[in-house]
């Protein structure tokens, strides 16, 4: 399934890197919902977009936006990225890849990981990883804008842009 632009966003629940059930339509309608879908976490340009993502947070939210990332690392594996890089928008688990799948975002195999947290080493395994998508989906739960070809670290910025065009700002 491939998504246009236009088409209903497809509704959604995950667990947050909180532990907590997250239901796209408690967001969806309140304001514009940025997704990104990063392959995994504490890897080099999942920790840049997600890096740039916080560092936007202010001016995303200014201009009614708000962000979740959404990757096949379990609920663990997100916390600690959080944590580790000070994250300040929700990162949601898809380790069966159903919601990637709906959103038309390709999977690949997971795989392993170790990194060092807080002077603790941790291995981070996830079953699979999704390709790098970015889409926004409008106040009336449309799809407003697809990314299939992101640059991790502008990722951001491209968004921002992306939103001012559609808010004519």
């Amino acid at each position: 399934m491939k998504l246009e632009i236009g088409d209903p966003a497809p509704e959604f629940k995950s667990v947050s890197d909180e532990g907590k059930v997250w239901r796209s339509s408690d967001h969806i309608g309140k304001n514009l919902l940025v997704i990104f879908f990063f392959p995994a976490a504490m890897t080099g340009g999942c920790t840049a977009q997600a890096g740039k993502f916080r560092d936007n947070h202010d001016r995303l939210r200014k201009l009614g936006a708000e962000v979740v990332g959404i990757s096949g690392d379990p609920v663990d594996n997100l916390e600690l990225f959080k944590r580790a890089n000070k994250l300040n928008f929700s990162l949601l688990t898809d380790t069966d890849g159903s919601i990637a799948r709906s959103f038309g975002v390709p999977l690949n195999k997971g795989g392993n990981i170790t990194r060092e947290v807080d002077g603790k080493e941790y291995v981070l395994s996830r079953a699979i990883s999704a390709e790098r998508w970015t889409f926004i989906i409008d106040t009336d739960g449309n799809i407003a804008y697809i990314d299939t070809e992101v640059d991790a670290e502008g990722d951001s910025e491209t968004v921002i842009k992306a939103i001012k065009k559609m808010n004519n700002r």
